[in-house]
């Protein structure tokens, strides 16, 4: 489902519960004269107690589709912090290395920068990406070994320690955009709303009258939560983008250096 356009999603869930809902209408027309109150009242127990089960998954599944979208946010942060206190502790590496340590470090910031605009649809680019990173901090990390044995101490320690948060920030980052919500709770949701499309048209039919104004204006406000949530869950593709502008920040700082 990840690779399907989200508009096509919210046009297509639309369309089944308008198509279901007429579906409804037509059984419940058929039926309408063997109906009696008894059963009237039941088509509207099940409706109500499927309009719980739907705002019941709706809550749940935004609730769960923003948290991921935090996270993500919260990573970039966690990341851009960790390649600046990297940054600032290249000024603890020998005079001989210094300047190849900062230089693989700017363009290590660069290449993550750059991969804000790939698509997590892409995987296979964005594997490429992650392998230009790494190569790039496999580079840094000799350069931490060497300062290690020649000439150590504390500030080579905290170099390499600044290395390791950024290597770790890079691993929480790129595993926070391959957390979604899961599918089939998506479907599960899909399912609910198709049934509720029906069960609304039955319902509306037995009781002799036509669906007004407020049943699509619900149903369209259904379509535009559900387009939010696969919005959400879309990092680096939906319209809601995640702020990159602390990491951009960063790379310009250390441009500007």
């Amino acid at each position: 489902m990840y690779n399907i356009p989200s508009f096509f999603i919210a046009a297509v869930l639309l369309i089944s519960m308008t198509t279901a809902m007429w579906l409804g209408i037509a059984t419940g027309k058929r039926w309408q004269v063997n109906e009696n109150s008894e059963s009237k009242s039941q088509a509207n127990a099940v409706q109500g107690s499927l309009l719980g089960l739907l705002a019941l998954l709706l809550g749940f599944t935004f609730s769960l589709a923003l948290g991921r979208f935090d996270e993500r946010s919260a990573e970039v942060v966690k990341e851009a912090n960790a390649i600046g206190t990297a940054w600032l502790r290249t000024d603890f590496v020998s005079e001989a290395r210094r300047d190849a340590a900062k230089d693989l470090l700017r363009r290590y910031a660069e290449v993550r920068v750059e991969g804000t605009d790939i698509s997590a649809a892409r995987s296979q680019e964005r594997e490429q990406h992650v392998d230009r990173a790494e190569t790039l901090f496999g580079q840094l990390w000799s350069i931490a070994a060497d300062e290690a044995l020649d000439p150590g101490g504390p500030a080579a320690v905290a170099f390499a320690t600044s290395l390791n948060d950024v290597s770790d920030a890079l691993s929480s980052r790129d595993a926070a955009i391959e957390r979604h919500v899961p599918e089939p709770v998506l479907y599960l949701l899909f399912g609910t709303f198709v049934v509720l499309g029906a069960v609304i048209g039955f319902t509306y039919a037995i009781s002799g009258v036509r669906p007004g104004i407020p049943i699509y204006a619900m149903m369209m406000l259904i379509v535009v939560l559900v387009f939010l949530i696969i919005d959400l869950d879309r990092p680096r593709r939906g319209l809601i983008a995640v702020d990159q502008s602390k990491l951009l920040s960063t790379v310009e700082m250390m441009k500007s250096q």
